[in-house]
């Protein structure tokens, strides 16, 4: 059973790489068009492979800049080689000057931007030598500056996918350690001061037995209410609570879970509904399935119960109208009827409330309004270099076209929760309008604008669909140069640079996306991680402090009641509450993420003294070697949980514990003479003994036997496997 919170951590864990084959795919893009340009060219056979070997080389050159701390490691040689290469595929070769964009795009990776500009500038240089100062030499000048900005923005968006990805596993144990303090903070103020109170007591004073008593019910009491508040925001204790209590009475279950978790304050409450409901199953005693389903539908939070054990509506409703009323009350609605299959179902709609917003992912909000600033800056020198071309009385008409674009452009950088935006088809209609209809007024000036649209298409659409409209509108591009009388190497620079520019729009704003997918996925993953830390707190109160304190009411009513008759025993009893309480101060810390170990060995002898106090006869049967961790501390867990319900749900007089270690396996096994016949709501102590041995690998079977005779049966690994820090980021991920 998975409570879904997130996105695949596989997925997600695959981002960096992502973003590096993207970048590679645009380095290849324009390796592709400078190669057609060189072979296309006046030079001959040799000079062409030169200049296509040393622009290739220029080019692949910045791969190295992708790997992960190359940039330090190799230090300033690829640059100094690019320039180098560069400079020969230009000089001697011929090549278009605008190639040192490339080496001037490394120098700025290595913060050395006046070198870069220095870089430019001898582009510009070369281009006004060869072609004086006429638009075709502003127009290399810009494209080197464009190509070293394109270049550099996205490996810099590639380098903060790495560094958001990096950030989450540490940011949601952040939020952990955040939680743990706050729980620390809350459980001091209720349970610890009454804790020290209870230890400050001198036993031989008069009336330390009540006040004892006192201080325990109400810690008690705040133990209890804090498990409760902690439990509210997920739904999984009580689904795994109901699953144990639907086979343990012999019906099969299934449960299908399709909410997110963290719940709300209001969806708390389905925790209750489902109990009842499930409750009422059980003790009706006539049903043979049941199924368990959660769903959100339209903002709302739906839970469905159903079960075949109901002869009339009637006869399952009445037992629900108090959970009615309060549902109604928190603005939801509770129906139950027959359905046509003749199965009793109780559903339950709620709004769903918005997660906790907790800002953990500072990293990510920063590196996303990075990479969209990177985008802007880059679709504005894109427009730069279009209006470069574009008549001076054509400019307004233009530049109001090219701001829509780029608005339209921007918006694919946020990428929705759930599938394509609802407008996504408006968005690409209108973008492609504005990508053509303009060139009726401004001629083949407007004709690379298209390549944009390229982009928006491989953004928004399945692969095949997407690469199919691209090789459609390249194609349109191509004949759109013929009609305007261009010749051959023209006709192929326009179709191959449509693929380029749209290459590099691709880039820019899949990268942003995924650095904001990066900065949600880090999110949900502390959020997950929060709700974990409060489930285990939840867990630890009510196994740990929970059982404690049941012990040391026990004890005190003892003491009690032999005060009178036998004051050394009595005050024996005493000396154990004071030795319990500070064994509960040490339960404390191990709720609030102290140290959790605990040892089967001292849990025996404690269990042992609890049921001799409660006029229970008890036999233990214990194995010689120690038992490694964790399988120590959670079988301690277990055996507490099993003996406070032999003293809280049971009239039991024999209790006959063992620990077997068997092939490659422990077995505890508890039980007592004291099984009644009728059925109790699910506890929280069950689910949480399920999902503490389901984490190990192990198991829990807790039934009557029909003889009056209650077991339950805990079987883990005796060996723990260790854990991958990927498989950490997994669990975070799920909550059940």
């Amino acid at each position: 059973m998975v409570f879904r919170t997130s996105a695949s951590p596989t997925r997600i864990g695959l981002a960096p790489r992502t973003a590096r084959v993207i970048v590679g795919l645009v380095l290849a893009s324009f390796a592709g068009i400078y190669s057609l340009a060189a072979l296309g060219g006046p030079r001959g056979g040799g000079t062409a492979l030169g200049a296509v070997a040393c622009t290739v080389s220029t080019i692949a050159l910045h791969l190295l800049h992708l790997r992960p701390g190359s940039r330090r490691r190799l230090g300033p040689w690829p640059v100094l080689a690019q320039t180098a290469l560069a400079g020969l595929a230009v000089l001697p070769f011929g090549m278009s000057a605008s190639l040192l964009g490339f080496p001037a795009a490394a120098l700025l990776l290595l913060d050395a931007a006046p070198l870069a500009v220095l870089v430019v500038g001898g582009a510009v240089t070369v281009a006004v030598v060869r072609a004086g100062f006429t638009p075709g030499a502003a127009d290399v000048a810009i494209t080197a500056a464009l190509i070293a900005l394109v270049v550099y923005s996205l490996t810099t968006l590639a380098d903060r996918v790495a560094e958001v990805s990096t950030a989450r596993l540490a940011l949601a144990m952040s939020a952990v350690a955040e939680e743990r303090l706050r729980i620390a903070a809350e459980l001091t103020r209720g349970l610890g001061d009454g804790l020290a109170a209870i230890t400050a007591q001198p036993p031989d004073r008069p009336g330390a037995i009540d006040e004892i008593l006192r201080v325990t019910r109400e810690s008690l009491a705040v133990a209890r209410r804090a498990a409760a508040e902690f439990r509210s925001l997920s739904l999984a204790p009580e689904a795994t609570s109901a699953r144990a209590l639907l086979s343990a009475a012999g019906i099969e279950a299934r449960v299908r879970v399709g909410h997110t978790e963290p719940l709300g304050p209001a969806e708390a409450l389905l925790a209750t509904v489902l109990r009842e409901a499930v409750t009422d199953v059980v003790r009706r005693g006539t049903a043979r399935y049941c199924e368990i389903e959660t769903a959100e539908r339209n903002g709302q939070l739906v839970l469905l119960v159903t079960n075949d054990g109901v002869p009339t509506a009637a006869d399952g409703i009445g037992a629900l109208e108090e959970l009615a009323a309060r549902v109604a009350e928190a603005g939801g609605r509770l129906t139950a009827g027959l359905q046509p299959g003749g199965r009793f179902a109780v559903e339950v709609t709620i709004a769903a409330d918005p997660p906790p917003s907790e800002s953990v992912s500072r990293v990510g909000a920063a590196a996303y309004r990075q990479s969209v600033g990177v985008l802007v800056v880059v679709l504005a020198a894109f427009s730069v270099r279009v209006l470069s071309q574009v008549q001076l009385r054509q400019l307004p008409v233009a530049v109001a076209f090219l701001a829509a674009i780029c608005v339209l452009q921007v918006r694919w950088a946020r990428r929705p929760s759930a599938g394509r935006p609802s407008w996504w088809v408006a968005a690409l209609i209108a973008q492609a309008a504005l990508s053509y209809l303009p060139i009726l007024w401004l001629g083949k000036a407007w004709g690379g604008i298209a390549g944009g649209l390229a982009g928006s298409l491989l953004v928004a659409l399945p692969a095949i669909a997407s690469w199919l409209l691209v090789a459609v509108l390249m194609l349109s591009l191509g004949a759109l140069a013929w009609a305007f009388g261009e010749g051959v190497p023209v006709i192929l620079n326009s179709t191959v640079s449509a693929l380029v520019t749209g290459l590099i729009v691709y880039g820019l704003v899949r990268l942003a996306q995924l650095v904001d997918e990066l900065q949600a996925a880090g999110e949900r993953l502390a959020r997950a991680a929060v709700v974990q830390e409060r489930l285990r707190a939840a867990r630890d109160l009510h196994d740990l402090l929970g059982h404690t304190l049941a012990a040391i009411l026990l004890k005190c009513e003892l003491a009690k009641r032999l005060f009178g008759r036998d004051q050394a025993r009595a005050r024996a009893e005493l000396d154990d509450v004071l030795l319990m309480a500070e064994r509960a101060r040490s339960d404390m810390r191990t709720v609030t993420g102290g140290d959790s170990t605990m040892s089967l060995r001292v849990e025996l002898d404690s269990v042992r003294s609890v049921l001799a106090a409660a006029g229970v006869a008890v036999k233990v049967e214990s194995p010689a070697d120690p038992i490694a961790e964790p399988v120590d501390t959670v079988l301690s867990v277990v055996l507490r949980e099993a003996v406070t319900n032999v003293l809280r749900h049971s009239a039991a007089r024999h209790c006959r514990i063992a620990v077997s270690a068997l092939p490659g396996s422990v077995r505890l096994t508890v039980e007592n003479d004291g099984a009644s016949g009728g059925t109790s709501a699910p506890g929280a102590g069950i689910g949480n003994l399920t999902t503490r041995l389901a984490a190990l690998g192990g198991t829990l079977v807790a039934r009557a036997d029909g003889d009056g005779w209650f077991r339950l049966s805990a079987e883990v690994a005796a060996r723990q496997p260790m854990e991958s820090p990927a498989q950490q980021e997994s669990e975070l991920g799920d909550t059940a």
